[in-house]
């Protein structure tokens, strides 16, 4: 009796010891994200989003209002800019992290340019950004370019994305990194390299 106790125990705890739990670099690799080469819907969420910009999307981004003597940019036009961030909640291409993002350079901008952290003087290229358009990083682009964008070194992980695009009409287009996140089933754009917080207020 006592014997059959005794192996019964020793069976037991050999199961125990052969069964080990998974260790935590069994799971860092569980949760690494995924290459992709491409993603239709990612795909045509940026297509549409640049095509909006282009095609439908009225007034500049961050307008600025100037002196009396109209020499000097004094603030942010706060009407122009609270209907472009209503424009860019209507299309429902962008997360609401991004259109705060977006609303804090404005409000910043605003700031910046009343207490006088900033001078930009009419005629000049503005102070903030890279002396480029920010929704592409560049001083030009193709003919309706939207319909040729392509993804690159695309990665999805869970219900986040990041990713590049190029344009494939030029040999030499450069990349423009951006993030999206799936929420409901559906991607949205929220992080997009030109309108990066830090760069763009940096003084």
């Amino acid at each position: 009796m006592k014997f059959s106790k005794l192996f019964s125990l020793v069976f037991i705890w050999i199961l125990l010891v052969s069964h080990s739990p998974i260790n935590d670099d069994t799971l860092s690799i569980q949760k690494k994200s995924i290459s992709f080469t491409n993603d239709k819907q990612l795909e045509t969420l940026v297509r549409k989003t640049y095509e909006w910009i282009e095609t439908k999307s009225e007034g500049p981004d961050f307008d600025v209002i100037e002196n009396h003597k109209g020499d000097k940019y004094i603030g942010l036009n706060l009407n122009a800019h609270n209907k472009k961030l209503n424009e860019l909640k209507k299309t429902n291409f962008f997360t609401q992290k991004s259109l705060d993002n977006y609303n804090k350079i404005g409000l910043k901008v605003d700031d910046n340019l009343k207490t006088h952290k900033w001078e930009y003087f009419v005629g000049d290229l503005p102070p903030y950004g890279n002396d480029s358009n920010m929704w592409c990083e560049c001083q030009d682009n193709p003919e309706v370019y939207w319909k040729t964008l392509k993804l690159t070194d695309l990665k999805i992980d869970n219900n986040k994305a990041s990713f590049n695009w190029i344009w494939t009409v030029w040999k030499d287009s450069s990349k423009y990194k951006v993030r999206a996140v799936k929420e409901n089933g559906v991607w949205k754009i929220d992080y997009l390299q030109g309108f990066d917080y830090e760069s763009l207020t940096k003084i």
